[in-house]
């Protein structure tokens, strides 16, 4: 059976979505994710809510999933740090007993994700991150994990191009996201304020990846240099999940988060997913992250 490449599917799509009615901003010209329209939205916890207990071991990714439960929240996105062993791929056991725990709680697991660093000259230091990603994509097949989350890299390489190192990128990206095809895992970057700091320069990785398996994971807390908002707007057609933060950056000051604007980006836009939330602070996380779960719930009505 011939593969069917994103372009021919975006268009099949379109043809299908023709319809109904979408918003404008839910179609930019290419690339973006093809859905439904209208808003559906489910809740979830980013992992990195409990990073200090996680890394001490004083708490587990299980523990995570019965808080999920306790409080309500639909998913939890069980980020790849948090596993016994990362970067090296946790035993099947711990995989499926995690996978069971969330399961018999109600819980899905929306991802999970690694950190790589693409933006490095050292096509051997790449080629290792790549293969890391792959085995990864493993993993989150296992765990029933519809995405897994990557990086573009650290920071904009010395005595290189943004041109030079993306295109290096892509190629990169352009293999895991064939990978994650062949297990029905979504590749999704999250911009983080490194060598991709701009809501255009991601859409342009994402387009030129040209994968139907290749998407965004919109992080509102690292779009720092201009109108946060108006950023996230342009990132909504071309999400599969998100991070929302406390904080968002304006002009490179950060300010807190007006939710409500956030919903109303969503209700323009149109997305059908989950939404994970991070919240981070010291001291005891458990306060910190259930009074910004209040507060999402009341602007989003979830």
């Amino acid at each position: 059976m011939p593969i069917i490449d994103r372009r021919t599917f975006l268009a099949c799509s379109a043809a299908i979505a023709a319809a109904t009615t979408i918003p404008a901003s839910a179609l930019p010209a290419s690339d973006a994710v093809a859905r439904e329209a209208g808003v559906k939205l489910k809740l979830g916890l980013n992992a990195f809510s409990f990073d200090a207990a996680l890394r001490r071991g004083t708490m587990t990714l299980a523990d995570a999933v019965h808080f999920c439960a306790k409080n309500g929240v639909d998913a939890l996105d069980a980020t790849g740090y948090y596993f016994p062993g990362y970067p090296a791929v946790p035993t099947d056991e711990t995989i499926y007993a995690l996978k069971r725990t969330a399961f018999v709680n109600g819980v899905a697991i929306s991802g999970t994700g690694v950190r790589n660093d693409f933006a490095v000259a050292d096509a051997a230091a790449r080629a290792k991150d790549v293969q890391m990603v792959k085995d990864w994509v493993v993993v989150a097949s296992k765990l029933g994990a519809p995405v897994l989350r990557v990086f573009s890299g650290v920071k904009r390489p010395d005595g290189y191009t943004f041109d030079q190192a993306l295109a290096w990128m892509v190629d990169d990206f352009k293999q895991c996201a064939d990978f994650g095809r062949q297990h029905g895992v979504v590749l999704a970057l999250q911009q983080h304020n490194d060598f991709l700091k701009t809501a255009d320069e991601t859409i342009r990785t994402i387009q030129a990846v040209d994968s139907a398996w290749f998407a965004c994971i919109l992080d509102i807390g690292s779009l720092r240099s201009a109108d946060p908002y108006v950023e996230i707007e342009k990132l909504v057609p071309y999400a599969v999940s998100w991070q929302i933060k406390e904080l968002v950056g304006r002009n490179g000051k950060e300010e807190p988060t007006d939710l409500a604007k956030i919903k109303a980006i969503i209700d323009r836009s149109g997305y059908r997913g989950y939404v994970p939330f991070e919240a981070l602070g010291a001291g005891d996380p458990t306060p910190r992250i259930i009074a910004f779960l209040g507060k999402i719930r009341s602007a989003f009505g979830l």
